[in-house]
């Protein structure tokens, strides 16, 4: 009940106050999820990637991986072409995560982003996220390639470490195994601690090794 005694409705919707004192729409409560402890708002992550010019539908779900519970984004591109070309998807998707990157934290943007021609729909027209298709992250292996030179068998062997993994490849990408701010951090200090040079800024530009 207010304060006048009407009585009020809970919406479950999440909003952010603005300079104008006007409410932006981020996202539904009950679309929440928590990963390695983070807590995660799925609504306002589609709502970055909505506001982007190459996505004409979304919805961005965590699912269990390889590497554990890992955020994927599934698109219904505005260009339909898109679908067809590899070349297009991975460049679209290289823009689409560098824009959520301008706005939200690296352990909000997903580690997969999968086109589709359409999304699954319910008998009401709502969109029906169990009916999305599980990702095993075989789209996105590349060929293993093993470090060659002593800094990248010893970066490999901090990454490794850091996140519980039994290999690691030159083209694998940090965020994509599972790597975040935090994890991040940890390998900056064990890499200092080796004598390699490193921050997290270069870590996030160059992602691979």
């Amino acid at each position: 009940f207010s304060t006048t005694g009407e009585r009020l409705y809970r919406t479950g919707d999440l909003t952010r106050y603005q300079a104008n004192g006007n409410l932006q729409y981020v996202g539904r409560i009950d679309h929440q999820v928590k990963i390695r402890g983070l807590r995660i708002e799925l609504g306002e992550i589609e709502a970055r990637l909505l506001q982007q010019p190459q996505v004409r539908e979304l919805a961005v779900l965590a699912q269990d991986g390889e590497h554990g519970q890992q955020l994927v984004a599934f698109i219904v591109p505005s260009d339909a072409t898109v679908l067809t070309q590899v070349e297009a998807q991975v460049q679209v998707r290289e823009t689409l995560k560098a824009a959520l990157r301008e706005h939200l934290p690296d352990y909000m943007v997903p580690a997969y982003l999968v086109f589709l021609e359409q999304l699954p729909l319910t008998p009401n027209g709502k969109l029906d996220r169990k009916a999305l298709p599980a990702i095993d992250g075989s789209e996105q292996q590349r060929e293993f390639v093993a470090p060659s030179s002593p800094l990248e068998k010893a970066l490999a062997a901090i990454w490794q470490d850091v996140l519980n993994l039994d290999s690691i490849g030159l083209e694998d990408n940090f965020f994509e195994l599972g790597g975040d701010s935090i994890v991040s951090m940890q390998v900056v200090s064990r890499a200092r601690q080796a004598g390699i040079v490193l921050n997290p800024k270069s870590l996030f530009q160059h992602q691979t090794l």
